[in-house]
């Protein structure tokens, strides 16, 4: 088994998979008959690339564990997404701008390991950041539109996008993977995205009249590493119920 690449196909997996897990608690909840479909299809791409991920990440392991018993037989210490991710969904303000932040991150991670050695790793790239990209340029333009709206959006968008970012920079902190990865030319290191990300979301905070929060500011950390805050516990408690009271239950 080639444990490294493992443990980063879970990384790049789980971060799909949970957020799209998220998503789909909009679904029938949703402000706007549009904005509910919007938010449902979204997660739906989502929980595609993820597919794609833990199944490579299944035959990689080569212990005959499939997609579907990786996302729903790992208890929650063994999961590796971002704590950005994992973030409960809150106003709707709050959802739009983990959105945004994550759809940033996202859109230059996938353009970057597009030019991956592993060649299973740059065609998952390459058939996700088609819809990345389009998620990015909605929760962009929704989040600029509510931003610049009256005064009451503005202010619910300013919150979020206080109150969220902390979780935004361990995206970009390399650990001891990261670099193994890196130098095996399977993806950069993620601190190397980190001033186009910063760069990019200075315009669009710009043009959404709101204030970008300290590039410096003290960030949270430890779920690429499986320290999670108390939401994923619950999280997947309720995304694993099934599988978990009927063991191998099938449709």
């Amino acid at each position: 088994m080639d444990a490294d690449k493992f443990e980063w196909l879970l990384r790049t997996g789980d971060n799909a998979l949970i957020l799209s897990q998220r998503l789909s608690e909009w679904c029938g909840k949703g402000p706007v008959l549009e904005e509910d479909m919007a938010l449902t299809n979204i997660s739906l791409d989502l929980i595609g690339q993820a597919t794609l991920w833990l199944a490579l990440a299944g035959k990689v392991e080569g212990r005959g564990r499939d997609e579907d018993e990786l996302a729903f037989l790992r208890d929650v210490q063994d999961f590796r997404n971002l704590l950005l991710v994992e973030q409960q969904n809150g106003d709707y303000a709050d959802t739009l701008m983990r959105q945004l932040y994550f759809d940033l991150w996202h859109v230059l991670w996938l353009n970057a390991i597009e030019q991956s050695s592993d060649a299973d790793i740059a065609q998952i790239a390459e058939k996700s950041l088609k819809e990345v990209t389009y998620h990015l340029r909605r929760s962009s333009d929704l989040v600029i539109r509510l931003g610049d709206g009256n005064d009451e959006s503005h202010v619910r968008m300013q919150r979020a996008a206080d109150r969220l970012w902390m979780f935004t920079g361990e995206a970009f902190i390399d650990d001891e993977l990261d670099q193994r990865i890196a130098s095996r030319g399977i993806a950069p290191l993620p601190s190397s995205l980190r001033a186009h990300w910063l760069e990019r979301l200075k315009q669009i905070f710009h043009e959404a009249t709101l204030a970008l929060p300290p590039a410096q500011a003290w960030m949270q950390s430890g779920g690429k590493q499986g320290r999670h805050t108390e939401h994923l516990g619950y999280l997947l408690a309720e995304m694993q119920f099934l599988q978990r009271a009927y063991p191998g239950a099938q449709w």
